[in-house]
């Protein structure tokens, strides 16, 4: 892999809410991310997105699994890792997703694209969504 894929699963790896500026250093002002709940086109609204989990979540982390990098473009598969602060606090939940990469000329992240199923990984362990959630899934299997 390259030192610039390295560096980038180690900050995620390790971001904590006082490190969300240093995402600077690894994306392009003009970057633009995608998520199942976000869509934006600049660092600085990267940089919200990623501070913002800070609130609601205790102890959020990725944990990065498998790496695969061709070119200016790389694929992760991870597990993101929390706590809900509001919602059993002491019941540790995960999602599992990829993220689908692309550089540009200085090797800063100009493309991120999130994938992973908000149903499953998400809205099935809340309370009272989480059941109807769980019911829509039999109903239609």
């Amino acid at each position: 892999m390259t030192e610039r894929l390295n560096k980038l699963v180690e900050y995620f790896e390790t971001v904590t809410e006082a490190t969300v500026p240093q995402l600077r250093n690894f994306y392009a002002s003009d970057a633009y991310f995608k998520d199942p709940f976000n869509e934006v086109h600049t660092v600085e609204e990267i940089e919200h997105v990623f501070a913002h989990m800070f609130g609601p979540l205790a102890e959020p982390r990725f944990f990065v699994h498998a790496r695969i990098e061709q070119g200016g473009e790389a694929f992760l598969t991870w597990d993101f890792r929390f706590r809900i602060k509001k919602y059993k606090p002491d019941v540790e939940q995960a999602i599992r997703g990829g993220s689908h990469l692309r550089f540009d000329a200085q090797n800063k992240v100009c493309y991120h694209r999130d994938y992973w199923d908000a149903a499953e990984e998400l809205y099935e362990k809340l309370p009272l969504i989480g059941g109807l959630m769980r019911f829509m899934k039999r109903r239609m299997a």
